[in-house]
């Protein structure tokens, strides 16, 4: 009887595809407060799925989403002044 085994790991244990690169790794770490702040928002509409959404609970929504919002700007401003040739404002 020979034994069954599976050649996936010799197959994909060296391959390029299964570490991030240095450069999606700084992409990453540079989105990190609009995803931290997709979350929160995330989090705020999930407390309010099985119930009737309270003056409270749409206080938390809205500054989720205003802190979505901003940090989505600072984000996107971030890398409007990096694509900026020479320092021109």
């Amino acid at each position: 009887m020979n034994p069954i085994v599976t050649v996936q790991d010799a197959v994909t244990a060296f391959a390029d595809f299964m570490e991030p690169t240095n450069a999606e790794l700084d992409t990453i770490e540079q989105e990190m407060p609009v995803i931290l702040a997709d979350v929160e928002l995330l989090d705020a509409h999930i407390t309010t799925l099985d119930r009737t959404p309270t003056e409270l609970d749409n206080r938390r929504i809205r500054r989720a989403r205003r802190r979505a919002l901003a940090a989505r700007v600072a984000l996107l401003n971030r890398s409007a002044d990096a694509s900026l040739p020479g320092g021109a404002a």
